[in-house]
């Protein structure tokens, strides 16, 4: 059982991380291989240009849960901190409620897309097997993520909230984890 608390405590550490280094390594893996293909030997894989397309999706949507786990999202603390403390925190709800509601409904309207690529066998320009909807499942998976992240941070914030911490003294930089 410690084993598998230990799994999960990594992946709640890592999930995104790993997830943006995958996608954004293999991306830029395809266009530097192209781009010495297409200079150096005069010829062009069909594909080179539309799979990194596909693999933003999971940089950006994965990227975007990434940033609501650091609170590095786009927020107006300026005005925040001058409330009260109790409107502060009835602020950090709105957020929350705000996000569940806005991944939900991204999620629910992207898994028909998904499904509806899958059902059409939808595959990749200048591909022969593979899938558009491995990419596509990017947007689903990605708003999961946030939805979860942003109850974590409620739960943190809950608990700022019962010790009267103050909740927006961190100031969060991008990538200053």
């Amino acid at each position: 059982m410690s084993y598998l608390m230990a799994l999960l405590r990594w992946f709640d550490r890592n999930a995104e991380r790993s997830l943006i280094l995958v996608a954004y390594s293999s991306m830029a893996l395809i266009i530097v291989y192209a781009v010495v293909e297409r200079y150096v030997f005069s010829s062009q894989i069909a594909w080179s240009t539309s799979i990194p397309i596909y693999l933003f999706l999971w940089v950006a949507w994965v990227g975007c849960a990434y940033n609501v786990k650091q609170r590095t999202h786009l927020v107006f603390n300026d005005l925040r901190l001058r409330m009260p403390y109790g409107m502060q925190f009835a602020m950090m709800w709105l957020d929350t409620l705000l996000w569940i509601g806005f991944g939900t409904i991204v999620a629910v309207y992207t898994v028909e897309q998904t499904q509806l690529a899958y059902d059409n066998f939808a595959i990749v320009q200048g591909t022969d097997d593979i899938m558009q909807w491995w990419f596509y499942l990017a947007t689903p998976i990605g708003w999961g993520l946030l939805i979860i992240r942003a109850l974590q941070n409620l739960a943190q914030d809950i608990g700022r909230y019962r010790r009267r911490e103050p909740f927006l003294v961190e100031i969060q930089t991008i990538g200053g984890d």
